[in-house]
């Protein structure tokens, strides 16, 4: 039987397509990319903002027309939208044969033998039940970069936000257990792991009582052959002095942070729920250069969220222009049912918040050139993601680089590299969001 799998949305998701990946490969289950060699599709669901949610389903509906016209023998929906919207999937597309929830990716392989066996049978379990976690784990990443999500769930409730009503509260898997997984992922190949969960900076508040990353960062870094861990997800109002030691003081943590502010206008922030104030952003923020001065910053923010005026919006304006962060991106205002946000008055025209958005993006692409522009002449840690086609270079990252979301180091050299390797490189131009460089012992001035 061979199975079709399709995961969206997040890298937290992928964590659970990749786990119930392994546990069916454990089962002798085998997989395919090609819609037409399929006998099952599972589509692993998104749903936190309108754009996410509208390719679910159209995925979703594409596959039930393979089903309809006999070429698939079973359809099985997991994920946010599966756990969000499941009376209406049942309703709407009757050739979606089970569905399973945020929590229930441990009854992958009991769902797909149901299913099978002409069965239909849907697995939505307690929104808050104790994380998956131990489970066997098929990598998808090329296996020299894996992620590893450390928590499930959210606490803080922001206005807009829909991941504590399909994820849950905050849940933290406990840390033996994660040590344990980078270990088995380190010696598969793995020699960067990045942290990720809907928060990664609070992890362990709920098991000991007290924000313990720092403490986890410790334990990782003493993994023989790791060489960088990389952090995503981390709200500003939880960064601790701590945290920031720990990436001073241990070469292996990335001088990277990813830290969603959303906004910068104080009554927008309040609208939203957030946690922090403009003051307080810029606090962090310096703090954060001023103890790491060559780390790298990267945001999120909404453009047109309920209430924003044209002063709000300059207010933003303004502080991206005087943050300067490395890497931003900008997410119109997506309005969610059954969010306080949704209710709010003042909903802001959809032309609006794009306007807003690409006025916001104009001005980052400015200071992410002039950024890219200082870093001529720098020698960098660079790890080889591939080959370019027909060329005497390769495309790299660096520590400023996430996988699928920041940008790239092409380095120019015949020399034979492999995926995964890691090279000293210089960095001799930037076009665009890319560095172009080469070898440090073939740098010629």
């Amino acid at each position: 039987m061979q199975i079709l799998f399709v995961s969206l949305g997040c890298d937290k998701n992928l964590v659970d397509t990749e786990m119930m990946l392994g546990q069916l490969a454990e089962k002798g289950y085998t997989f395919t990319d090609d819609e037409a060699e399929a006998d099952i599709a599972v589509v692993n669901s998104c749903c936190f903002i309108g754009d996410a949610k509208e390719e679910s389903i159209n995925t979703i509906l594409q596959l039930a027309e393979l089903k309809t016209e006999g070429q698939l023998k079973a359809l099985i929906v997991c994920g946010c939208l599966a756990q969000r919207y499941k009376d209406e999937i049942q309703t709407e597309i009757p050739e979606v044969d089970a569905i399973i929830g945020t929590t229930a990716i441990d009854m992958i392989v009991e769902t797909v033998d149901s299913v099978l066996a002409g069965k239909s049978e849907n697995h939505l379990e307690d929104i808050d039940r104790a994380c998956v976690y131990g489970v066997p784990r098929s990598v998808t990443t090329g296996g020299h970069f894996a992620y590893l999500k450390i928590a499930e769930g959210c606490n803080k409730r922001c206005t807009y936000c829909v991941i504590p009503s399909v994820r849950g509260n905050y849940r933290s898997i406990p840390m033996e257990s994660l040590v344990r997984e980078a270990k088995k992922l380190v010696e598969n190949g793995a020699k960067e792991l990045i942290l990720v969960a809907q928060e990664t900076t609070v992890y362990g508040i709920d098991l000991y009582g007290e924000k313990m990353l720092p403490e986890l960062l410790r334990k990782l870094c003493t993994i023989e052959g790791l060489v960088w861990i990389r952090l995503l997800y981390c709200y500003p109002e939880e960064i601790t002095e701590e945290l920031i030691q720990v990436m001073k003081e241990q070469p292996k943590v990335c001088h990277y942070l990813d830290m969603p502010i959303q906004h910068a206008s104080d009554k927008i922030l309040a609208k939203m729920g957030r946690k922090t104030r403009k003051e307080e952003l810029e606090g962090i923020i310096a703090k954060l250069r001023e103890e790491i001065p060559d780390i790298c910053l990267r945001t999120t923010l909404i453009s047109g969220f309920p209430g924003e005026t044209e002063k709000d919006h300059e207010e933003l304006l303004d502080f991206v222009n005087r943050m300067e962060f490395d890497r931003l991106g900008v997410f119109p205002y997506s309005q969610e049912e059954n969010t306080p946000a949704a209710e709010m008055p003042d909903q802001v025209e959809e032309s609006v918040k794009l306007e807003r958005q690409a006025e916001i993006m104009e001005l980052q692409q400015d200071i992410a050139f002039d950024k890219d522009e200082s870093m001529i002449g720098r020698s960098l840690l660079a790890m080889i993601e591939g080959k370019v086609a027909d060329e005497n270079a390769y495309v790299a990252r660096t520590y400023r680089d996430a996988p699928n979301v920041d940008g790239y180091l092409f380095i120019n050299t015949s020399r034979e590299l492999m995926t995964g390797d890691f090279v000293q490189a210089r960095v001799t131009g930037a076009y665009e969001y890319d560095l172009i460089g080469e070898l440090e012992d073939e740098f010629t001035k």
